[in-house]
């Protein structure tokens, strides 16, 4: 391993990403045991986890907030925060890779990549989040280490770079042989890791396998090929150095196997994050921007601090900010400047945190991952920075919501208490958001789907001991172009006293794939380039509602292809009303398309019951798009509309004798039926 004074490196700030139920909290678990942090095991399904300390987290059995946890391995300092896997709370998951700088990805030895495992390796890919991948559950029966492996390159298109074979398979599961070192690492019935030479009768298939891994390595990695071709092998130190850059180059992804349960596999695993996975020296300094100019901040403790918050607690002892520093330092009592509200805000205390525990800390500096207590106005995706050297680092995207419900509190008293309580909802999940709908007068809150608004409504119960009134879950609706027109002309004229408005523009909207365009062209002058600008944001403005039945509007490009000004009541305000009037005159002249939100279902089911699951997809106005066996058990994929799936869940367990599970990822809208109830 390379060396290197700078106390940054090392230090590994990771998350643990997978498909729900593929192991992640099992395998954090095991890292806290493994590393000292806990001296006794947690486990998901006895609701003793320690990232998993939310009550409905345990009630559940799922992760559904994304949980920090800090601990140490062989020297080093491991920030780990523990993800969800639910396809529900996908923006814990974006909000936690921002601020990291690797990840273990988890999946099923049995089922491979499945749905979500492929939603949360490409929300990494956009982040350019190196990654490790750990295939958990080998002693399952049927476990492949080869299918799952290859299940990783065909449907995740990365190199995978296996350094280890399994020693034995499904409950025979002992151990693994390491490729690199050529070792055997095996577990006896206690948590002790035993190193070993490889076994006589797995000398062959380990040389075998070494081979290739020497092959695959080379292929990618110029140094390596050159050793390679001198040579004809790969010695241990430049295997090793090559795996280490493919990794954080993102060419490769090495592959790792074991148990997490039986706590087999997990040592190996640390010590493949912290030989493989980047520190914050690694990764390239973070890019932000002040008036416009960009800049960069460097790793480093003596340069101006600069933090991002991604993600917000509320305490029954006060509220917890969670920051990535990327440069500099920061201490108790510190005052920072948000420059996403252009405010300061002082630090009050300074928290290294252990899931829902926490120990005080002096001071923080670039690299760590820590909350502090004292902020009144930072939100997930808020900069603080030095007031004399402000910065904006660009926040976590957050996706839009998808799925409504009617909330209102059942005692008169409680509306107060009841705003309060979204309000605080929306301020610690960002991907929550509350309005008022402007025909029932009705507080609607909407979010990712059916159970993540089931959370947050029994957060409101739990927490704030509110009695709520639910209303059927509704899905958002978008409105497109079918058919476009063209020179609508429109003119608006206002003359009340005083200076007049004129403007008069000439509009053609036509379908769109790129969701929305807006292209002028006019020429000699007729319309000043401010003026189109005012009209382009005009048309923005009627977006927000369609002819249909008042749903945003996508899909669709305007052009502006002629106008006329008046020399005194021509001005923006004009523009900017023509454009959205004119918009809203044009589009009711369109053949305008409704879209709903479709999702990808993947349902597991015995055999023996495939025939009525599909049948209810059938009836659910499901598409389906394929359908394997795996261990006696079928895997269908559909595509289903998002309002269709509401009460799925107990309708499945009802005809599967409660066997049956799916999960669903968002895959776009499509054309609704002419029948679909709009409102």
């Amino acid at each position: 391993m390379r060396t290197n004074n700078n106390p940054l490196a090392v230090v590994r700030n990771l998350g643990i990403l997978a498909h729900v139920d593929a192991g992640k909290t099992t395998v954090t678990e095991r890292i806290l045991f493994a590393t000292g942090t806990t001296h006794k095991r947690g486990e998901v399904h006895d609701g003793t986890t320690v990232t998993d300390f939310d009550p409905q987290e345990r009630d559940r059995g799922i992760t559904i907030f994304s949980a920090a946890v800090s601990c140490a391995w062989d020297g080093h300092r491991i920030n780990l925060i523990d993800t969800p896997g639910h396809v529900d709370f996908a923006d814990e998951v974006e909000r936690a890779l921002r601020v990291l700088d690797g990840a273990v990805a988890v999946f099923d030895a049995v089922a491979g990549v499945e749905p979500q495992s492929e939603s949360v390796w490409r929300q990494a890919d956009r982040h350019g989040v190196p990654r490790i991948a750990f295939v958990n559950k080998m002693d399952r029966a049927g476990a492949d280490l080869d299918a799952a492996v290859a299940s990783i390159r065909e449907r995740l298109h990365p190199a995978p770079l296996v350094v280890q074979m399994p020693v034995g398979a499904e409950d025979t599961f002992t151990g693994v042989v390491d490729l690199v070192r050529l070792r055997a690492l095996l577990w006896t019935d206690g948590d002790a890791c035993e190193e070993a030479p490889v076994p006589d009768g797995l000398r062959d298939e380990v040389l075998a396998r070494r081979r290739a891994l020497e092959e695959a390595v080379a292929e990618l990695h110029p140094g390596a090929l050159e050793e390679f071709c001198d040579t004809g092998t790969l010695g241990e130190r430049t295997l090793s150095s090559a795996l280490r850059d493919l990794t954080r180059d993102g060419d490769g992804v090495v592959v790792l196997c074991g148990s997490a349960y039986r706590n087999r596999g997990v040592e190996p695993l640390l010590d493949a994050v912290v030989a493989y996975l980047p520190s914050p020296l690694d990764v390239p300094p973070v890019r932000g921007t002040d008036d416009g100019e960009e800049q960069e901040r460097p790793a480093d403790p003596a340069a101006p601090p600069t933090a991002l918050a991604f993600k917000v607690h509320a305490t029954p002892t006060g509220r917890l900010t969670y920051l990535r520093i990327y440069s500099g330092t920061i201490e108790k009592g510190d005052t920072l400047w948000d420059a996403s509200a252009r405010r300061t805000e002082r630090i009050g205390r300074i928290l290294r945190v252990q899931a829902d525990r926490h120990a005080p800390l002096d001071r923080a500096v670039a690299g760590d991952i820590v909350a502090v207590v004292g902020l009144k106005s930072a939100r997930a995706g808020s900069t603080l920075c030095a007031p004399d050297s402000p910065l904006v680092l660009e926040p976590p995207g957050m996706p839009e919501p998808v799925v409504s419900v009617a909330v209102e509190s059942r005692r008169a008293g409680d509306t107060d208490r009841l705003a309060s309580g979204l309000a605080r909802l929306t301020e610690e999940d960002p991907s929550l958001v509350v309005r008022t709908d402007p025909e029932t007068g009705q507080t609607v809150l909407s979010g990712m789907g059916e159970l993540h608004l089931e959370v947050a409504v029994e957060k409101l119960r739990r927490e704030l001991g509110l009695d709520v009134n639910i209303g059927r879950p509704r899905v958002s609706y978008r409105e497109t172009v079918g058919r476009g027109v063209s020179g609508l002309v429109f003119r608006h004229v206002k003359q009340d006293g005083g200076a007049g408005q004129f403007a008069h523009v000439v509009l053609d909207v036509e379908p769109y794939e790129g969701g929305f365009a807006f292209r002028s062209a006019v020429v000699g002058g007729r319309v000043p380039q401010e003026y189109v600008r005012a009209v382009e944001a005009g048309c923005r403005d009627a977006l927000t509602e369609g002819p249909l039945g008042g749903h945003p509007v996508t899909g669709l490009r305007v052009t502006l292809t002629d106008g006329a000004t008046h020399v005194k009541d021509s001005s923006d305000t004009a523009f900017r009303t023509a454009g959205r009037l004119g918009l809203r005159e044009a589009l009711r002249a369109c053949a305008m398309v409704l879209l709903e939100p479709v999702v990808e279902v993947t349902v597991t089911v015995p055999e023996d019951a495939v025939g009525g699951v599909l049948g209810d997809l059938a009836a659910r106005r499901g598409r389906v798009t394929g359908s394997v066996t795996r261990a006696s058990a079928a895997v269908v994929t559909a595509t289903v509309p998002l309002a269709e799936l509401f009460g799925y869940a107990t309708r499945l367990r009802s005809r599967t004798q409660g066997r049956g599970t799916f999960t669903a990822r968002p895959t776009g809208y499509a054309p609704a039926p002419v029948a679909t109830p709009v409102r």
